[in-house]
């Protein structure tokens, strides 16, 4: 953990998180999907949003539902959480205030979690969410892909690969603080060690080991974006701040896209932590991030 003092609610959250990790480093998996349920507690209860437990596709979540959305338009959520953590509980209320800031309904998706279920498990059970929107008459241009951390890396590489099968895409791909370098290279998760108080190199290989250990190669481009041809990507949103620790993986991603004549926008958040709209509600620049995120939805 940082020598630094945490600003916010969220810093707070995951230095408390810290200190827990390091006085227990035999922690099980399961006990640390519990600790990880507690990221609700930095976001606010958005208002005139109603919730319902429900499946698609065989695949169990949120629904989501503000007053007044366009539900002709959906929102599907991939939860971050190193594809190991996280829930659709831990994220319901995230996709409440970017969905109800959107106009549109949600869904959060409970996809399959490593090591139970490694690599392409998550995709799959995307791919067949989005598969059953289609089915039921919802065209592709109205369904968004929101995914936050290594819900990005889903929501990117879901995507990639429908594109790849020749397969409708959803209109546009949104992404918050996305981890998508399974090589654990960047150089940020060094340089802003004392800034962020949750990433640290050794968490982010351990959940990259649970991910792969189906075989899957660190280097797959469906497993490792920054390796990916993007060409035909539908409009890409990145929202990452400066001083977490995958800032690096931020910056690598919005060059490979623009590179292949993808419409980018990468928002830049200063000083604040790992998925920092997590705080809607209680912070304002994750507020601020929210709205941002919702005015480029409507304009594309």
């Amino acid at each position: 953990m940082s020598a630094n003092q945490p600003t916010d609610l969220l810093g707070e959250i995951y230095a408390q998180w810290t200190v827990e990790f390091q006085a227990n480093p035999e922690m099980s998996l399961q006990l640390m999907r519990w600790v990880f349920e507690d990221w609700q507690r930095a976001t606010t209860e958005p208002e005139g949003v109603t919730y319902r437990s429900t499946s698609i596709g065989g695949v169990p979540g949120i629904e989501v539902l503000p007053l007044d959305a366009d539900t002709s338009k959906t929102l599907l959520f991939l939860h971050g959480g190193g594809f190991a953590l996280g829930s659709s509980a831990s994220h319901r209320k995230l996709a409440g205030h970017i969905a109800k800031a959107c106009g549109a309904k949600g869904f959060v998706l409970d996809f399959r979690l490593a090591p139970e279920h490694p690599y392409p498990a998550q995709l799959d059970d995307t791919t067949a969410v989005f598969d059953a929107l289609l089915e039921s008459g919802v065209a592709p241009n109205d369904i968004a892909f929101v995914g936050d951390s290594a819900g990005a890396s889903i929501a990117i590489a879901t995507t990639l690969r429908l594109r790849d099968q020749g397969r409708p895409l959803p209109g546009a791909v949104i992404t918050v603080s996305p981890w998508v370098d399974m090589e654990n290279s960047g150089v940020t998760i060094e340089t802003n060690d004392d800034t962020d108080f949750l990433i640290a190199r050794e968490g982010l290989q351990g959940n990259i080991d649970r991910y792969l250990s189906g075989g899957a190669s660190p280097t797959d481009p469906l497993v490792n974006p920054l390796y990916a041809d993007f060409t035909g990507f539908p409009p890409l949103y990145i929202a990452a701040s400066d001083t977490e620790s995958l800032f690096h993986d931020a910056q690598r991603l919005d060059a490979r896209a623009r590179a292949a004549g993808v419409d980018v926008t990468f928002d830049i958040g200063e000083g604040q932590q790992h998925v920092y709209p997590l705080q809607a509600g209680n912070h304002t620049p994750a507020d601020e991030s929210i709205e941002a995120i919702a005015a480029w939805y409507r304009a594309h």
